[in-house]
């Protein structure tokens, strides 16, 4: 078992943890074995062509957060505002940290298999606790160091090193805050909460914290007067509720020399509130750790549902009685899955905000009776932007050990269940949150609209087709572990969000022609028609795909 250097540096805090009661060797041995673990295991979703890929798949994955990163630097060269462009920055910082804590880490947070070992050792809880939320701390060290190590060097540059010490100690107390945090809110959840209940309302509150992470951006955005390109701050109270102003205050005060009452506060808030939630987490660890107990319990108390609009949609979408098995198979999963939810709801619920947030901050500076003569309807299309995240998590299941039953059953054919799979998405996520849009687009805009909002369906349509075509593989929905879910795969989706920005385009200059609109509205049926049937041909298999590239290869 090699020495790893998170540890080495772990060492030099040895004698704060036996100060606070924790086994610091064994600690330290549970911690060794993790890591060690972590490098070992090999996700599914990393096997290609049956090659195993060596070494801590996570750690590659990093690059992702250093492209993220760009999107810093322009806050670091557009003057001395200190209290707007690093409370800005700490905005998206705090935002890419907390998504990056519920969607990788929780499961890491509220893991209970190993109880049945160390549970039959004389183990200290608090140690154990300890050990779980440093293995988390070294993970989100690495994934903030990715995130801020390039904008740390140009705040050096461009600010000297006053600015970027201050920059790197309050990324540090960040970083805490948002561990700590996360599990205290889990402790509340754990304590008043049992069973399946609880898991349930555990994956309610993550996916609650992602949309709230990104409304609560905009409610920053408003603490700020903007004013031809003057940018003022007021104070008002209710921004000692705003975390990120916290972490610009101490760049005004120190830099600007601002010694404002409140920007005393804030700075304060910003160191205190992290040590203080560190000591109040270090007090209720043993009650962390006994609630977590509860998730080991399977007690239910909810009454079996009869799926009839399942039923409605598989006799109107599917042709088949195979098709619409997997249609009613699919549905379920997606209601029921909680690590699907995990991953897909929070774009889902975000992809019915924008729409209308994009109207909201428009209100400020025009009226709804202007707004509704213009073209702002095409903000729709960011329904759309969940598409490719949903559509590649169709592969995924916590519950992808069972995939053999598709293998096993005698299936006439195959490409019903991936047809299946995606009508559903349409059926029972999409076009919900497309309906709830579209129907509040037409009070605003009229029924104007209304040849537009088909050729937005149906370019969703044709954008889930071009996606799974992509995407495409020989494994059936459902069958892939979710486990450090870093797939090379979502660069790819990113990339596919972007053809949101194609159908945005030709939509707009269709809408510029006389009776532009119609033609392409009929355009987009014929392309759906004819790649539904493409993608989805007539006793097509995926080990058929698998055996033409392999026979390919060989000649």
């Amino acid at each position: 078992m090699r020495e790893f250097k998170s540890l080495k540096f772990i060492a030099l805090f040895k004698g704060l943890f036996r100060r606070f009661g924790v086994d610091y060797d064994v600690m330290m041995l549970i911690l060794r074995i993790k890591l060690t673990m972590d490098e070992r295991r090999v996700p599914t979703v990393f096997n290609e062509m049956g090659k195993k890929k060596e070494g801590n798949q996570f750690l590659k994955s990093l690059w992702i957060y250093g492209i993220y990163s760009l999107l810093l630097l322009p806050f670091l060269f557009i003057g001395e505002n200190y209290i707007f462009q690093m409370s800005i920055m700490f905005g998206m910082i705090l935002f890419i940290l907390m998504t990056s804590m519920i969607a990788d880490f929780t499961s890491v947070l509220l893991d209970v298999r190993d109880k049945n070992v160390l549970q039959t050792k004389p183990v200290d809880k608090k140690t154990i606790t300890v050990a779980k939320t440093i293995h988390i701390m070294i993970y989100m060290s690495f994934v903030t160091g990715a995130f801020v190590a390039l904008p740390l060097v140009v705040s050096l540059y461009r600010h000297g090193p006053l600015f970027s010490l201050v920059f790197l100690v309050e990324i540090i107390f960040a970083m805490l805050l948002v561990v700590v945090l996360t599990s205290l809110l889990y402790l509340f959840v754990l304590r008043y909460f049992d069973g399946e209940r609880l898991k349930d309302i555990i994956n309610y509150v993550q996916i609650l914290l992602s949309v709230g992470l990104v409304v609560g951006y905009q409610v920053l955005i408003r603490a700020f007067e903007f004013s031809d390109l003057n940018i003022n701050y007021s104070f008002s109270w209710w921004h000692f509720l705003i975390p990120p102003i916290w972490y610009g205050a101490p760049f005004e005060m120190v830099l600007n020399g601002n010694t404002a009452w409140h920007m005393i506060a804030f700075t304060v808030l910003a160191v205190l509130v992290p040590i203080v939630a560190i000591f109040v987490y270090s007090r209720l660890m043993p009650s962390f750790e006994r609630n977590l107990e509860k998730m080991l319990s399977d007690t239910k108390s909810r009454k079996p549902s009869r799926h009839l609009l399942d039923g409605f949609w598989a006799k109107l979408l599917c042709r088949s009685k195979e098709e619409r098995v997997f249609f009613r198979f699919s549905a379920m999963m997606m209601k029921k899955e909680r690590e699907f939810k995990l991953k897909a709801f929070p774009n889902l619920a975000m992809s019915m905000i924008f729409p209308f947030l994009f109207i909201f901050n428009e209100l400020r500076i025009r009226s709804l009776a202007d707004i509704s003569e213009g073209n702002m309807f095409l903000f729709i299309y960011f329904c759309n932007i969940m598409i490719p995240g949903t559509v590649f998590m169709l592969k995924f299941s916590g519950s992808y050990k069972g995939g053999w039953i598709f293998r096993a059953a005698p299936i006439n054919r195959e490409s019903a269940v991936f047809s299946a799979a995606i009508k559903a998405f349409l059926a029972k996520l999409y076009l919900p949150i497309f309906l709830v849009v579209g129907v509040a687009y037409v009070f605003v805009f009229s029924t104007r609209i209304l040849p537009d909002l088909a050729v937005v369906l149906l370019s969703a349509i044709l954008h889930s087709l071009i996606t799974y075509r992509i995407m495409k593989d020989e494994d059936f929905p459902f069958t892939r572990s979710f486990e450090f879910a870093q797939d090379p795969g979502s660069a790819r989706v990113i990339l596919l969000t972007f053809i949101l920005g194609a159908f945005l385009g030709v939509h707009f200059i269709a809408r510029s022609i006389d009776y532009g609109i119609y033609f392409y509205l009929v355009l987009l049926i014929v392309a759906v028609v004819v790649g539904w049937r493409k993608t989805f041909p007539e006793g097509w298999k995926p080990d058929d795909a698998k055996a033409s590239s392999e026979a390919e290869m060989e000649m």
